[in-house]
């Protein structure tokens, strides 16, 4: 056969092929791209939610009440779609058509998180209401009959409705014997909540757990000291409260700040209108409460049966055994081990407790949310089977230990196959947690600079100052209806460049508390025992600050002399 022949033959058969692998691969690259371009979309939207909640908390004087952080995260949700809507635009998708395709955004809190997903409207036939007919007469009807008989209602019996699923808390319940029937809350850091029977009794205890802790309190004195750094228990803190240049002294009580003015007047601010407080005269200071409550918290679980409990003690909400494979993911092995018995600090990253607590928050985020999105299928007309994506180790760890939204999108055609997305965003600085890096110390003496507490910038051995991350955004005040608004910094500090914004000239450390401990204190005999008083001072005073749903508001005003509120 003429050579001629055979490059015909080798070109009839190659250059189908040739073709067909051409197409495979633009198909591919077209694939990778819309893969590429689609996470680059949901990772904005997700950021954009979150910094709407970040800076709705921020700004808003009851976002730690419920009702408030509702609002918000109702808020920070319609952030998102708005923003998921405007980068798909370009792509032919609307709000209400992306609506399909994102099966669940999650919200971690602090002590628990809400799911954002579907639902159906049950309207309550047992609460009952009477209603005034035409004739004066009153007829009892129930809050489902009303709706259903009204054409303009907003909800209506079995509609599916998008939103917000009640909170779900870090709980876990264990039961040991007959002496142990506890259910106990975690949080983001060592605080939780025991509820149950404990030793034959009925218990309900809440607080942090503190290894190396110590405090008392005489008539004349206040002392506490935390793994061995003294805490400045007589500290005064200051901050402004409008764009004037007036500071006012304050103190923080259950997520409430007061002030006090120049004739002694205590008062706290609520949607911009000042509250005077009666009979108001604190004694006491929020750091030194965070380590004495966390002392007497800490002893008496330290003294209680519970020292003995393990995650093999787990049961579900119904008090049954759990499956094999949920046994495996809670561990068997002592959950309250101190560091007198095993030598790790309950608050290390590697200590029974932490493992204990994060692998309860990761079975109930998998639980709870594998469960809503195989529901989506339910809602929806997308023909595509929505199910929870298996999330990488590295990003467990950033949900376990932070303030964070998570959002899902499913279904979506990008070529080759189906696309199936998450994006995982995470931030401190809001009003939910105090986590270890929440604290900046500022450096009066040196530079006026406020610095990350392992910045190498920080030298100032005369007068630190130790501030939360929050108090350094700018925060907005509205007086009167129609007046401009009023944009002011609690703190007027600039951020050190090389540690607060670019975080280059940093000690990098694994855990801060440890290094502030263990390092820091011990490094010269003035800069840095000051240092590491400074920071743990302001991280308790935080930590005591913050608002907590189950503790109880007038026993801790009583503790500051307030006796009487307006």
């Amino acid at each position: 056969m003429k050579i001629q022949n055979l490059a015909i033959i080798f070109i009839v058969i190659m250059l189908p092929i040739s073709m067909v692998l051409t197409s495979f691969v633009q198909n591919q690259v077209e694939t990778l791209h819309n893969q590429i371009s689609y996470d680059t979309k949901l990772n904005r939207a997700t950021y954009d939610a979150l910094k709407a909640f970040q800076l709705n908390t921020i700004n808003n004087d009851t976002s730690d009440l419920t009702n408030s952080k509702l609002r918000d995260i109702e808020a920070s949700a319609n952030t998102f779609f708005n923003s998921i809507s405007s980068n798909f635009n370009m792509a032919g998708y609307n709000k209400d058509v992306l609506k399909s395709y994102v099966p669940a955004l999650v919200y971690t809190m602090y002590d628990g998180y809400y799911i954002y997903s579907p639902y159906n409207n049950v309207l309550d036939d047992n609460k009952v209401n009477e209603v005034l007919q035409d004739d004066g007469t009153k007829l009892k009807k129930s809050d489902k009959e009303i709706l259903e008989q009204n054409p303009d209602a907003t909800y209506k019996d079995g509609d599916k409705i998008y939103g917000l699923k009640p909170y779900i808390h870090y709980s876990c319940r264990y039961i040991k014997g007959a002496s142990i029937d506890v259910v106990i809350t975690y949080s983001l850091d060592s605080f939780i909540t025991v509820q149950g029977t404990v030793d034959g009794k009925n218990v309900f205890k809440y607080g942090y757990l503190l290894d190396e802790v110590y405090a008392n309190k005489t008539d004349n004195d206040r002392t506490a000291t935390y793994r061995g750094v003294p805490i400045n228990c007589n500290e005064e803190t200051k901050e402004y409260i409008d764009q004037t240049d007036t500071e006012y002294t304050y103190i923080k009580l259950n997520g409430v700040k007061y002030y006090k003015d120049n004739n002694g007047k205590w008062f706290s601010i609520l949607n911009n209108e000042r509250y005077v407080q009666d009979n108001f005269n604190p004694e006491t200071t929020g750091a030194f409460e965070y380590y004495n409550e966390a002392y007497q918290f800490t002893e008496w679980l330290k003294n209680s049966s519970l020292k003995e409990l393990t995650g093999a003690d787990a049961v579900n909400e119904y008090g049954n055994e759990l499956s094999e494979e949920d046994k495996n993911k809670l561990g068997n092995y002592k959950i309250f081990e101190f560091k007198d018995s095993s030598g790790i600090n309950i608050e290390d990253k590697n200590s029974n407790f932490t493992q204990q607590r994060l692998a309860v928050i990761r079975y109930s985020i998998e639980k709870n949310l594998s469960v809503a999105i195989a529901n989506y299928n339910n809602y929806t007309g997308v023909k595509t089977e929505f199910q929870m994506p298996k999330l990488k180790e590295d990003e467990w760890e950033q949900i376990l230990n932070n303030v964070s939204i998570i959002s899902f999108m499913q279904g979506l055609s990008i070529g080759g196959k189906i696309y199936n997305g998450y994006s995982i965003i995470t931030n401190n600085k809001n009003k939910e947690t105090v986590n270890e890096d929440s604290i900046y110390i500022v450096s009066h003496k040196t530079d006026g600079y406020y610095h990350r507490p392992n910045c190498r910038n920080l030298i100032d051995k005369d007068s630190l100052e130790g501030i939360l991350n929050i108090d350094v955004e700018r925060k907005t005040r509205i007086y009167k209806d129609g007046e401009p608004v009023h944009y002011f910094y609690p703190k007027k500090f600039i951020g050190c460049y090389d540690c607060a914004i670019t975080y280059t000239n940093v000690e990098h450390v694994d855990d801060l508390g440890k290094y502030m401990a263990e390092e820091v204190y011990n490094r010269d005999s003035t800069y840095g025992p000051l240092l590491a008083q400074t920071y743990f001072t302001a991280l308790g005073r935080e930590r005591y600050g913050l608002y907590r749903t189950n503790t109880n508001p007038d026993a801790i005003k009583g503790k500051f002399g307030i006796t009487n509120n307006n």
